[in-house]
């Protein structure tokens, strides 16, 4: 249980600093932060793969705080350049 709650920690950390780091304003709460900071460091891990920091866990792998920062950053530009597409065509 100690691990989700680490990890649940470490995404929101995560999360609030690719927040900070990636200009413009984003609307997301609380838990869509900690959620984009938990995928990212999933994102961060593989690319981590990609380049050869592989620690034998395959492709799919947690990464550090930078890497959990990165994969952030890299999501909320994705998510900027293409979510906010969608929300403006529904209304």
């Amino acid at each position: 249980m100690s691990n989700v709650i680490a990890f649940f920690l470490l995404g929101l950390v995560a999360g609030a600093i690719a927040r900070l780091l990636v200009p413009g304003r984003t609307r997301l709460g609380f838990w869509l932060t900690a959620v984009l900071g938990m995928i990212g460091s999933f994102v961060g891990g593989f690319l981590g793969y990609l380049i050869g920091h592989d620690k034998g866990e395959g492709g799919l792998q947690v990464s550090g705080i930078f890497g959990s920062v990165i994969g952030s950053v890299i999501l909320l530009a994705l998510y900027r350049r293409f979510g906010n597409d969608r929300l403006a065509r529904r209304r």
